[in-house]
């Protein structure tokens, strides 16, 4: 029957394009104001509105507006920076389209699915994702229809029932044809594969626990200086004066520019990567790529070129070889070719035989293991020799004389007995060997896994200096070292998913490339799923990357982009932490030695603002690339940050402890305070974004500029005295003087620490 169906001319899917538009429906644009709605309505907002009220019950009108500005500026900040990054995956979305297999004037040919117009003919394979809504024509398929129904049950399909746009082929194959597209399909949307409400990873999971911590050392100072003004003789009216202080302190704690520096450096690498030919299906996988330190990697297409030609023929039946090789080309899949499919067909055009016409044809499945066709009186199947002598029993005393350590093994069955073995080759990738060494040097434990046998996957690692043995599946068990282990042969894709979970069990950060139906659970399952370039559209939205290009070199481009994010946001964790340690500690010791806190409050509520404004841009900061795998240590992290807050505070009751006893008056040290605190602020993003001295190495444009404008602006205030005690050029030398000394003895103290974390 499906040789009497037909699909349009190009010529009226032409005119078909143009009245009906393409196969997409565009997306709700997004709403900059509902999203500045809900930044109002979180936590972080939550405590700022309460000391927003509460500032305003106090009489403190001044500093309530400064309150106030600073949660407007961060809900149009965090809606303004979610804009940016859904602009950047909107994008990204578009280059993730799905392709269809689609016959237009009489060809197969391959399609972007947004050009589907309504009678176009296409087939269907499991795994696929439909673009539009269809009716089957020939064939019956099972459909996984929870995208729109919910329910997890496949949907058997027969001929002349629909099947839905959003719906995933989950097995059989056959044509459709498309019935609607776009907004007249039911599903009513795009398929889109990106991924835009992923879950947290695991970097952004451990920085929220940072801000625990930060609330939680708050407290504790707070409690210490509400029990000491007690102890110091403070009634009630006292402790309401502090309290607006009190409220600061945690406003200084609260993460404003967390979010924004998230957004800000996630979709900064993720448009990186896609102009180096990587597109980001998850945000997260950007980030647990710096933890990465151990990679399965399909062989062909990504360690081997992905195209695969015949090396050598044997003949084992009595038919000459152009009849077996007619006869074969009959099993090959013309409409969804594989490497293998592509390479018989092109042997075969090399030897101007012409393929015998099948009656009907089964194509491949990894259930079965070998496509199948019906010519005449014969039965054609094509597939693995390993597969396909488990049907004939005589085919292992057929085949003493081949090498099938030259390459991969095609086998040709004809009424179930041996006809032929095809010797397929794929050539290794001339950057492969390079790559892999790179990876190496980078502490990523490289594994190849192989549907091959052992002899041809032992050939294929040694000449890409894959070190190690090399085993068959059905040796692997929880006895393998791990770290003598180069590569794993006849892996099934089914088996992949077991391999992933294997070694997460053994605590590695996992990543894999794949590109089959099959693959996609253990795709879905490692920390850093890829598909690689040829992936079949379930592959892709299981995945967290996706490979434009073939070969290894792009899995470089996305450690180096994890390595990127992770310095970033481990500069904003040590800044975050040591700003605010320093601070709470400067004020509470303040209070207990000289009976005073050591600082006005509008100059506190300046002093948050301006931190968030630059913490926000150390999303876009220059990096150095580190060649080990990442492991974030909260505990050591800590020590690093309260160590240097520490140093700072230290250095700063020094400076206050002067001050105090040398004819400063209280307002002219809080000013002063303020001063030390905005350039301890600026120098401890300087001190934490390298491993140099902060003096030899330079941050981002960005963020270099944002520091210049908070100094400049601090400077002015306090020369002018606005909102603040005014203070002399003198006195602002001092504190500047002061700040430097301090910075160089910390970062001569803690510049070994910092190049080893």
């Amino acid at each position: 029957m499906s040789q009497q169906i037909h699909g349009l001319t190009s010529k009226e899917a032409e005119e078909l394009l143009a009245k009906n538009g393409l196969n997409e429906v565009p997306e709700p644009k997004y709403n900059f104001w509902k999203e500045f709605a809900s930044k109002l309505w979180n936590l972080s907002a939550w405590i700022l509105e309460a000391a927003l009220i509460l500032e305003f019950i106090l009489g403190k009108q001044i500093q309530a507006l400064f309150v106030l500005g600073m949660l407007l500026f961060a809900a149009w900040n965090g809606a303004s920076k979610k804009r940016q990054s859904r602009a950047v995956l909107d994008n990204i979305s578009h280059k993730l389209t799905p392709t269809v297999a689609v016959e237009r004037d009489g060809k197969w040919v391959k399609l972007d699915s947004k050009q589907l117009v309504v009678g176009d003919l296409i087939n269907l394979k499991r795994g696929d994702i439909l673009a539009a809504d269809v009716q089957i024509v020939d064939g019956t398929m099972s459909f996984d229809e929870s995208s729109i129904t919910g329910e997890s049950k496949a949907v058997k399909k027969q001929l002349s029932e629909t099947a839905y746009a959003g719906t995933t082929v989950v097995e059989g194959h056959g044509l459709a044809v498309v019935t609607a597209t776009g907004k007249n399909s039911r599903s009513g949307k795009t398929i889109n594969l990106i991924n835009n409400s992923a879950a947290p990873g695991h970097l952004q999971q451990l920085l929220t626990k940072i801000i625990y911590y930060l609330c939680l050392l708050d407290g504790v100072l707070t409690l210490i200086i509400v029990i000491a003004s007690f102890f110091k003789g403070g009634d009630l009216a006292n402790l309401l004066d502090m309290l607006p202080f009190l409220a600061m302190m945690f406003i200084a704690s609260i993460p404003v520019a967390m979010p924004s520096t998230f957004a800000l450096s996630n979709s900064f690498e993720a448009t990186r990567l896609s102009q180096e030919g990587v597109l980001t299906a998850d945000l997260t996988g950007i980030q647990d790529a710096a933890n990465l330190n151990l990679l399965l990697l399909d062989k062909t297409g990504t360690i081997t070129e992905n195209k695969t030609a015949v090396s050598s023929w044997t003949n084992f039946s009595d038919l000459t070889d152009e009849q077996v090789l007619s006869l074969a080309a009959a099993a090959v899949d013309q409409r969804n070719s594989s490497i293998i499919d592509t390479a018989i067909s092109e042997y075969l055009m090399q030897l101007h035989l012409t393929p015998a016409k099948a009656d009907n044809f089964t194509p491949f499945t990894s259930d079965s293991g070998y496509s199948m066709a019906q010519v005449d009186q014969y039965n054609i199947k094509l597939g693995s020799f390993k597969q396909l002598s488990l049907i004939d029993p005589e085919a292992n005393n057929l085949i003493k004389d081949i090498d099938f350590a030259a390459g991969r093994s095609v086998a040709v069955l004809i009424n179930d007995h041996l006809a032929g073995v095809f010797i397929l080759q794929d050539k290794v990738r001339s950057d492969s060997k390079q790559a892999l060494a790179e990876l190496k040097k980078r502490g990523i434990r490289p594994i190849m896994l192989t549907g091959d046998n052992q002899k041809t996957a032992a050939f294929v690692a040694k000449e890409v200096d894959l070190t190690g043995d090399v085993i068959s599946i059905h040796d692997f068990n929880n006895q393998v070292d791990i770290n003598n282990l180069a590569g794993i042969a006849d892996v099934l894709p089914e088996d992949k998913l077991k391999m992933v979970k294997f070694f997460q069990e053994k605590g590695y950060i996992v990543g894999m490339t794949g590109d089959g139906v099959n693959d996609s659970p253990a795709l879905k399952q490692a920390e850093v799923g890829i598909a690689v370039s040829n992936a079949a559209d379930v592959a892709k939205k299981s995945s967290k990357m996706v490979l434009l290009d073939d070969g290894l070199s792009s899995i470089i481009k996305i450690l180096d982009a994890g390595h990127r994010v992770y310095q970033r946001m481990t500069t904003w964790s040590l800044t975050k932490l040591a700003r605010t340690a320093q601070l709470t500690m400067l004020l509470t010791f303040g209070y207990l030695l000289f009976d005073y806190i050591p600082m006005a409050l509008n100059a506190m509520v300046i002093y948050t603002v301006m931190n968030n404004m630059v913490t926000m841009m150390i999303g876009t900061d220059r990096t150095h690339i580190t060649y080990q795998p990442e492991n974030w240590n909260m505990a050591r992290l800590a020590k690093i940050a309260f160590s240097l807050a520490s140093g700072w505070t230290l250095l700063g009751m020094i400076f206050i402890w002067y001050l105090n006893t040398h004819g400063w008056s209280h307002g002219e040290i809080s000013t002063m305070v303020y001063v030390y605190l905005v350039l301890s602020a600026m120098l401890i993003v300087l001190i934490t974004r390298t491993k140099k001295y902060f003096w030899q190495d330079y941050p981002s444009k960005l963020v270099g500029t944002v520091q210049v404008v908070d100094v400049i602006l601090t400077f002015i205030l306090a020369l002018a005295g606005l909102a603040m005690d005014q203070i002399s050029l003198t006195n602002l030398l001092l504190t500047i003087a002061i700040a430097l000394i301090a910075a160089v003895i910390i970062d001569l103290f803690y510049q070994p620490i910092m190049k080893n974390r």
